[in-house]
């Protein structure tokens, strides 16, 4: 039977956000909604089940502005603060679903859990901490429930990053480079989602010209740019620059994909 996997954009800026504090450019000073960012993030929902990659320092805001009020699991990219700095805030759904918040991370990422909440993994824990079920993922396929999430091993710089290929939506965030054994899992997939930080070179992420290469190479039906920086241009600058199947993402954008299930 047929089903429905939708996605929610509700981060698609740089570890800064856009604006950026104090910042009087053109980009930060837009009166375009699409040109306010917060930090990278999107929730996905599978059979009725909400599903979120990554808890930046929005967190809270992006759960109040998408008035979401149940969340199934949280899948994390990478261990920087502008990915896992939101985590506090799971409190909230512990509270209303009285249980813990299952979380799938890498090794490297619950390693950075336990420094930077140390309060949450003590044995004598203080009321009201968040509580969550650490699930250790590597480089493999694993299941939420019955689906089954292809994670993608993306180099950020000289770190690994996870991103996520599930079902023929793939969500890819502060890549620089992907290897060939890597591309191999997200060919065939119809929608991409992929960092473009701006049009100058950078040390750890994609620019506009090798986030284009990349696309072209995979080839999906549609692919839309995330974690885009205040240096990149406003919404409306980038868009005519991009072929006919590439779009900017921006906040609160809503996309839907069929899916097959059984």
């Amino acid at each position: 039977m047929n089903g429905k996997l939708e996605i929610t954009f509700l981060g698609t800026g740089t570890s800064q956000g856009v604006p950026v504090i104090a910042c009087k450019c053109h980009v930060c000073m837009s009166d375009d909604f699409k040109d306010v960012r917060l930090r990278s993030s999107i929730m996905f929902r599978l059979n009725h089940e909400n599903y979120i990659i990554d808890t930046g320092p929005d967190f809270r805001q992006q759960m109040l502005v998408n008035k979401v009020d149940s969340v199934k699991a949280i899948l994390y990219t990478h261990e920087h603060k502008d990915h896992v700095a939101g985590m506090d805030d799971v409190r909230a759904f512990n509270f209303i679903e009285k249980r813990d918040m299952e979380v799938y991370c890498s090794a490297a990422v619950e390693k950075a859990l336990h420094r930077e909440f140390f309060y949450v993994f003590t044995e004598n824990k203080y009321p009201g901490v968040p509580s969550v079920k650490i699930n250790l993922i590597e480089n493999r396929p694993f299941y939420l429930g019955s689906n089954k999430i292809v994670p993608v091993e993306v180099m950020h710089y000289k770190m690994p990053v996870f991103g996520f290929r599930i079902d023929d939506f793939t969500y890819i965030t502060d890549a620089k480079t992907v290897s060939e054994e890597e591309r191999v899992k997200i060919r065939g997939c119809k929608v991409l989602v992929v960092n473009a930080l701006r049009k100058e070179e950078h040390i750890s992420h994609f620019n506009l010209e090798q986030a284009l290469a990349f696309i072209d190479d995979i080839g999906p039906e549609k692919a839309y740019l995330t974690h885009v920086s205040h240096l990149f241009g406003r919404h409306e600058e980038i868009e005519v620059l991009l072929p006919k199947n590439v779009f900017v993402a921006y906040d609160g954008l809503k996309i839907q994909l069929d899916r097959e299930t059984t």
